[in-house]
C-alpha cells in the first residue's frame, strides 16, 4: 500500500539521520562540526584589516566534548591559500594523520573541503585549534577546544557555576600576508599592536593610550559564584601576565592535567599554553573589574600599549571599572621570580585524569631513559643567504610529502632520520632532519635557549613531563634537581632566555609528531623537528590506516582523485556495514506493509 510503504520510507529515513549522527565509533558518542574558513574585515584594534574567522566569527567557536568522543570537523577552504588546522594538544591516539601540521598532512587546498576524524581517547582539559601554516595564526583562526570528564570520573574540585574561553594574545594590525613578506626579507615582525582578548582590543582605561571606539570583551558573573577561567595564549610570540583585579586564580588545571590547587595574583601565560583556574566572585559589586593580559620580559614602560585589558562585570554590579591597572609582577631586577612560579605548578598525583586511577599512579621518575637529546636554540642565522632559526643547528625544511605517507608508499629521499642528539658543530644547515624515537622508549629532551628571547616549545601526540629548569648551560649535573615525583604533564613549556628546560616523554604513541618552538616567526623560519615513532612489530594495531579521505600531495600527487576534493566525512567502513543492515531491515519490511 501507498501509505505502508510511505511508513517504512520515513523508518528508513528516521533511522539513517540517527545513524549518521553516530557513525565513527559504535561504543562511543560522536560530535560533529562543520567550519567554513573565511577571511573577515575586523578592526580589533581600530585599524581595519583582514582576519581569519571560522563560521563567521573570531575567534572561532569552541569545541566542547567529553574523553573518549569521536569528534568529526569538516573544514571548507574559503582562503586564498593552502590551510590545515592543529588541535594543540589533544594526542589523536594512534592517528598522526589527523594532527594538521605539514610534517603529516597534505594541506587543503583553496575551495577544497575535508574531514578530520579523530577520537580524544583518555584525554581530559583545557585546549585549542588553530590554522597551522604560513604565520596564518597571526590572523586568527583559532577557538577553544574542551574536553570534559566522563561522568564516572569525578574532578577534582565542585562544580563550577560556569565555563568561560578566554583567548589571549599579541596582535599585529598588519595582515599575516606582510609579516611573512618581512620574515622572508630577513626582517624582525617588531613590536605587536597591541592585545587582544577573545578577539576585541583593551577597554579604555586610559585616554591617551586606548583610543576611543575599541570593542572589548565583557565577562557577566553571578556574585558568590565560582567560574572556571580557561585561558589560552593563542598569539604571535609574546610572553603576557594574566590577572583579575582583586581576584584570586585558583589554578586546577594545565593542558590535560590536574594540577596541585594553589592560588596566585597573576600568572605568566606563554605563547601556545593553557591553564585552567577557578575564581570565585568574591568582591562588592561597588564597580565592575579589569581583566589584564601584558606584556612580560620586555621594556613595559615601552610596550604599555601592548596590554589586553577585558571586564569582569558583576550582574549586580554599580558601576565601571575605573583607576590604574592591577600591576604586573615587580621582578625587573629578579630573573628568578616568573622561572620559580613556573616551578610551583605541580601534578595533582592523587586526582583521576581521564581514566579512574589517580594521575600519580604513573610513576614517571623511576624509568629508565632509553634516549638523550639536547636541543639548542640560537638566535637566527643566516643559511645560503636566507635568515633562518635552528634547532640543534639544523633549520627544518617542510618535505613536499608528509613524512609517514612517505613511510607508508615507500617514497624514498622526503627525509633523514639523522637528527643529532647534540647540537651540530660547524655552520647551520637547512634539511628535513627527524628524530628516530624508540616505540615505548623514554626520552629525555633538554630545551637549552641559547636566545635572549623567551621561547616556549609544543610536542604532538604527548604529554611529557617537565621536570626541571634553569638558568645557564645544562649539564649532567642538572639531573640533580629534576622533580621526579609531581612534575607537571603538559604539552608546551616555556625556556627562559639563557635557561634550560628538561621534559621526559613516554614515547607510546605510534605516528610522526611534530616537536617546535610555537613562536610563530621561529616557526616559520624553521625551528622545528619530528619525532618518528614507529612499531616494529608487523600487523601490529597500534597506529590507525591511513583515513579514506586522505589528500596526496608532493611525490604522490597523482594517487589524489578529483572527486575526492569536495567529499564530506568519509563514512568509516563499521558505519557502511550498519548502514547496509538497516538497509536490509527496513526493505524486508515493506512487502510486510
Amino acid at each position: 500500500m501507498p501509505m505502508a510503504f510511505s511508513r517504512a520510507l520515513v523508518l528508513f529515513f528516521f533511522f539513517f539521520f540517527h545513524l549518521l549522527l553516530n557513525f565513527t565509533n559504535a561504543e562511543d558518542p560522536s560530535a560533529f562540526y562543520n567550519f567554513e574558513v573565511t577571511y573577515l574585515t575586523a578592526s580589533p584594534l581600530g585599524v581595519p584589516q583582514q582576519v581569519i574567522a571560522i563560521n563567521g566569527k573570531f575567534p572561532g567557536p569552541t569545541i566542547n566534548v567529553t574523553t573518549n568522543n569521536n569528534v568529526v570537523v569538516n573544514v571548507r577552504n574559503k582562503l586564498d591559500e593552502d590551510l590545515l588546522l592543529h588541535w594543540s594538544g589533544v594526542q589523536q591516539r594512534r592517528s598522526s594523520w589527523q594532527d594538521g601540521v605539514l610534517g603529516t598532512n597534505c594541506p587543503i587546498p583553496p575551495k577544497w573541503n575535508w574531514t578530520y576524524q579523530f577520537q580524544v581517547k583518555d584525554q581530559i582539559g583545557s585546549f585549542f585549534y588553530f590554522p597551522s601554516l604560513n604565520l596564518q595564526r597571526a590572523a586568527g583562526g583559532v577557538g577553544g577546544f574542551i574536553i570534559n570528564n566522563r561522568a564516572i570520573i569525578p574532578i577534582p574540585f565542585d562544580t563550577p557555576h560556569g565555563d568561560i574561553v578566554i583567548m589571549i594574545g599579541d596582535w599585529y594590525t598588519r595582515n599575516h600576508t606582510d609579516l611573512r613578506k618581512d620574515l622572508d626579507a630577513g626582517k624582525d615582525l617588531g613590536m605587536p599592536n597591541g592585545v587582544l582578548i577573545n578577539g576585541k582590543g583593551p577597554y579604555r582605561y586610559n585616554d591617551t593610550l586606548v583610543p576611543d571606539g575599541i570593542d572589548f570583551e565583557q565577562f557577566d558573573v553571578q556574585p558568590g559564584k565560582t567560574y572556571r577561567l580557561r585561558v589560552h595564549n593563542v598569539g604571535v610570540s609574546t610572553s603576557l601576565n594574566f590577572r583579575i583585579q582583586s581576584h584570586n586564580l585558583l589554578l586546577a588545571e594545565s593542558e590535560g592535567s590536574y594540577t596541585v590547587q594553589q592560588n596566585y595574583t597573576s600568572l605568566d601565560i606563554h605563547v601556545g599554553q593553557s591553564y585552567s583556574f577557578l575564581v570565585t566572585m568574591d568582591q562588592n559589586a561597588s564597580s565592575d573589574y579589569y581583566i589584564v593580559a601584558s606584556a612580560r620580559f620586555v621594556n613595559e614602560s615601552r610596550w604599555q600599549r601592548v596590554t589586553g585589558v577585558g571586564i569582569l562585570h558583576y550582574t549586580n554590579s554599580k558601576g565601571k571599572a575605573h583607576g590604574p591597572l592591577p600591576p604586573p609582577p615587580d621582578d625587573e631586577f629578579d630573573k628568578t621570580f616568573s622561572m620559580n612560579q613556573a616551578r610551583s605548578i605541580r601534578w595533582n598525583v592523587s586526582a583521576s585524569g581521564a581514566r579512574p586511577n589517580p594521575q600519580g599512579s604513573f610513576r614517571y621518575g623511576s624509568i629508565n631513559v632509553t634516549d638523550i637529546y639536547v636541543l639548542r636554540n640560537k638566535p637566527r642565522e643566516k643559511i645560503n643567504g636566507k635568515s633562518r632559526a635552528t634547532l640543534s643547528g639544523i633549520s627544518f625544511v617542510n618535505p613536499s610529502t608528509p613524512i609517514r605517507l612517505a613511510d607508508k608508499y615507500k617514497v624514498k629521499g622526503v627525509y633523514k632520520l639523522d637528527f643529532p642528539n647534540n647540537p651540530i658543530t660547524g655552520p647551520p644547515q637547512a634539511k628535513t632532519s627527524v628524530i628516530n624515537g624508540t616505540y615505548r622508549g623514554f626520552m629525555e629532551i633538554i630545551l637549552q635557549n641559547n636566545d635572549t628571547k623567551m621561547h616556549s616549545y609544543h610536542l604532538s601526540g604527548y604529554a611529557f613531563f617537565v621536570v626541571g629548569m634553569d638558568y645557564g648551560e645544562w649539564t649532567n649535573n642538572s639531573r640533580g634537581t629534576y622533580n621526579k615525583w609531581d612534575g607537571i604533564a603538559r604539552t608546551t613549556t616555556q625556556v627562559y632566555p639563557g635557561a634550560w628546560t628538561a621534559i621526559l616523554v613516554s614515547l607510546d604513541n605510534v605516528g610522526v609528531w611534530n616537536l617546535r618552538t610555537e613562536n610563530l616567526d621561529a616557526w616559520y623560519l624553521g625551528q622545528e623537528t619530528y619525532i618518528r615513532v614507529v612499531n616494529p612489530e608487523a600487523n601490529n594495531k597500534t597506529e590507525l590506516p591511513v583515513p579514506d579521505n586522505a589528500l596526496f600531495c608532493g611525490a604522490l600527487k597523482k594517487m589524489q582523485k578529483p572527486q575526492d576534493i569536495n567529499a564530506g566525512a568519509s563514512l568509516s567502513r563499521n558505519t557502511v556495514k550498519v548502514l547496509f543492515t538497516w538497509l536490509v531491515f527496513v526493505f524486508a519490511l515493506i512487502p510486510i506493509f
